[in-house]
């Protein structure tokens, strides 16, 4: 079958048409996104604003004109922590479904974090052994690890990279104040937590997910996506660390120079590095390698799942 999924993340709309069965792993069709920024589109009182509406209601209504341009059966809409965490979120997503027709639903951030996890283990497989995962969203921050193709945690942070770009670097670059300030509450929060995870012992695999990660894999000497999806990629945190000085010292225009960045999220670039180093750090990982799948192919694989059991 052929299926549309529509992903309402912080920083961008994505449509990815997918042809999908049980048994085999869903091969990407067609990809239709835009940049919405909609962590940025939030008012002093956390609601997404007439702008950031009108801009989700317009690329919902073209993902659905792509969507059947394209022959896909179902559509499944959902939306990630900009609008899960908007004051408004029920009337934006009210809005879009009585212009649009399309029903968007809103993960919890531990669904979010269940699902990439699903994710990467059918990616990785069996082998992978007991597996962490980490994902750097626009607006938070998931971690998940287990044994099994259910995590047995699970849990999500406002720790994405837009989120944390919007309350320390509206000003272009932060002080080495602001910067010591941002780092130590970004410790603080995963550090809180990481007992969940670490409690079972040390995972035998950790991966990443998103495209922070991947830019900052890229940045750090991984092959480009030209090379294809299974070409082995990781982020090294001796890497890591020796590039955040010079990450911190550049200017946008260098940022955007940079092989793996694109130019509308040069400002997430520093705020991602520090998560994932304090990643890492934290949970004591000398890398994390790179999953191409992430929560799309997630909610794919679950929505696969369903119909093979109601077809037993």
């Amino acid at each position: 079958m052929r299926v549309g999924v529509l992903d309402i993340g912080s920083n961008t709309g994505h449509l990815l048409v997918v042809d999908a069965h049980g048994g085999a792993a869903p091969l990407p069709a067609y990809s239709f996104k835009q940049p919405l920024r909609l962590a940025e589109h939030l008012d002093e009182d956390g609601r997404v604003s007439r702008t950031g509406i009108d801009a989700l209601t317009e690329f919902t209504a073209q993902a659905l004109r792509v969507a059947e341009d394209k022959g896909c059966e179902e559509m499944l809409g959902f939306a990630t922590s900009a609008v899960r965490d908007a004051g408004n979120s029920e009337a934006v997503l009210e809005h879009v479904q009585d212009r649009t027709g399309v029903l968007i639903d809103v993960l919890s951030g531990e669904d979010e974090a269940r699902l990439t996890f699903l994710a990467v283990r059918r990616w990785f497989g069996w082998s992978a052994g007991r597996l962490a995962v980490f994902d750097i969203g626009g607006g938070s921050l998931e971690i998940a690890g287990g044994a099994d193709e259910a995590p047995d945690v699970a849990w999500s942070l406002p720790l994405g990279a837009a989120r944390l770009a919007r309350s320390h670097f509206l000003g272009g670059r932060a002080d080495e104040e602001t910067l010591r300030d941002l780092r130590r509450h970004i410790r603080a929060e995963i550090a809180h937590d990481a007992g969940h995870l670490l409690r079972a012992g040390r995972p035998d695999r950790a991966a990443a997910t998103s495209k922070t990660f991947r830019s900052l894999a890229r940045i750090c000497g991984a092959a480009p996506s030209t090379d294809g999806r299974l070409v082995p990629r990781s982020l090294p945190l001796e890497e890591l660390r020796e590039w955040i000085p010079k990450l911190v010292a550049m200017g946008a225009d260098e940022l955007a120079g940079l092989p793996g960045v694109s130019p509308s999220r040069t400002h997430q670039i520093v705020p991602g590095a520090l998560v994932a180093e304090a990643c890492m750090d934290i949970f004591d990982l000398t890398e994390l390698e790179i999953c191409p799948w992430a929560l799309r192919e997630g909610v794919i694989l679950e929505r696969l799942d369903q119909l093979s059991v109601r077809g037993q």
